[in-house]
């Protein structure tokens, strides 16, 4: 057992491979003369760093097969560096291995001490990603619900959540589609002490009128046409739990009524029954419309509004949560590429600048599907602006200068952050100040890493 990086060297000159073994006495050193061997060694062993040689056997003299197994390389552990070196056409192969993945090039014949360089160098870089990962899978899904954020609007929202969680009220979520509303709903309920019963969520808006009240209340056997048995209503299977309604503007006023009266009594009566059932469930609901204004023009009703609204939290949009974008942007582009075995790896500066200035109109939801295309789509290992189908978006400055100074510096340093995943020195070091200045703008803004 050994603690030293594994390095694979794939080279079959066996003369050139037994040079290389003896120069690389600092890593644990595994061999292979052929793509086959080469992946086995992949998978046995796991090497960070592979050092390639383009002409393998059965194409010595060309490049095919070791292009060819740096594809395989790359698809089977995509976070592993590879060192391509070749003596064919080396600008054209370099070119070529760049674009496929590799990490870096080196023409032959080869300089062993500058070879070293770049193959320390692929470990340092290799550590110090892994150690990224590791921050990152710490620090995901720790929020409530497993909600990413790092900006101050959207932790605000978490902590009046979590507060209200153990208090029996209802509460009403108001925020535009694909903020993330029924994923608060459902960290509420796991935050409460009703975390141990159901969970049920209904669109009111997706349901047409007809059917929406059997959903809710339930039916008895032969209430109506085609009910040949007594079923259950969303209200009585959220028994002991929490029942989350979408999109309650979509509600018709006939219907309010009946949820009201459940409200007020904790009872209700399927369709077609006539026995009062007593139900303990909480009621959690979201939509995107202004729910003032259509209490003002009568089409919801108020009474119901005051018994659903006990408390209200407001969600901001994506384009009012600094540096979110990034930072989901980022976790969509792990998630999607893992799933499909993509060899994408991250984001190229424009596509991060387009992300940083594009307004989101569809919100959270737009953004991971932007991020799942673009995954498909990219070319190379980053995501550009052209695989996101951005545009470059534009914002009208503010006129205050000093509180545009200070928008652009908290905007700013929380980007940093996210893009740092909460690493201080390297947000230091991004933004080009000092560990102490650093500490003293975090709390000069109340920003947390």
């Amino acid at each position: 057992m050994t603690d030293k990086p594994k390095l694979l060297i794939v080279e079959d000159d066996l003369g050139l491979q037994r040079q290389l073994r003896w120069a690389y006495e600092g890593y644990s050193v595994v061999t292979a003369v052929d793509r086959a061997t080469a992946l086995d060694a992949l998978r046995a062993e796991e090497p960070a760093v592979v050092t390639l040689d383009l002409g393998l056997p059965p194409d010595p003299d060309g490049t095919s097969e070791g292009f060819a197994t740096l594809a395989e390389i790359l698809r089977l552990k995509p976070d592993t560096k590879v060192i391509v070196a070749s003596g064919h056409g080396a600008r054209e192969s370099a070119r070529q291995a760049i674009a496929d993945g590799a990490w870096d090039f080196y023409a032959k014949p080869i300089d062993i001490d500058a070879l070293g360089l770049i193959v320390a160098r692929a470990f340092h870089v290799h550590a110090l990603e892994a150690e990224n990962r590791r921050l990152a899978a710490r620090g995901s899904g720790t929020g409530l619900g497993g909600m990413i954020t790092a900006s101050p609007e959207m932790l605000k929202v978490t902590r009046t959540i979590e507060r209200v969680a153990g208090a029996d009220v209802s509460v009403m979520l108001l925020g535009a589609s694909g903020t993330g509303k029924e994923l608060l709903a459902r960290g509420l309920h796991d935050a409460s002490p009703r975390a141990k019963g159901a969970f049920v969520a209904i669109n009111c808006a997706a349901i047409p009128e007809t059917l929406l009240e059997s959903e809710l209340f339930g039916h008895e056997k032969g209430a109506f046409t085609g009910a040949v048995k007594t079923t259950e209503g969303k209200i009585e299977q959220a028994q002991g739990g929490t029942l989350f309604l979408d999109e309650i503007g979509d509600v018709p006023l006939p219907l309010q009524v009946k949820l009201l009266r459940f409200l007020q009594e904790r009872v209700i009566e399927r369709i077609g029954g006539r026995k009062p059932i007593p139900v303990d469930t909480r009621i959690v609901c979201a939509t995107h419309q202004d729910i003032d204004a259509m209490v003002a023009a009568g089409t919801f009703r108020e009474d119901l509004y005051y018994r659903l609204a006990e408390i209200v939290v407001r969600i901001p949009s994506l384009a009012e949560r600094s540096g979110d974008a990034a930072l989901l942007a980022q976790h969509f582009l792990k998630l999607y590429a893992a799933s499909m075995r993509s060899g994408v790896t991250g984001l190229a500066p424009d596509a991060r600048a387009a992300i940083a200035s594009w307004p989101w109109p569809g919100n959270v939801r737009e953004l991971e599907n932007r991020m799942k295309r673009a995954v498909i789509m990219a070319e190379g290992k980053l995501v550009t602006a052209a695989d996101l189908d951005l545009a470059e978006g534009r914002e009208e400055p503010p006129l205050n200068l000093r509180a545009a100074r200070e928008g652009a510096d908290r905007a700013t340093i929380t980007q940093a952050l996210a893009r740092a995943e909460g690493n201080i020195s390297n947000t230091a070091k991004l933004l080009g100040v000092s560990r102490p200045t650093l500490y003293d703008l975090l709390k000069s803004y109340d920003l947390h890493a």
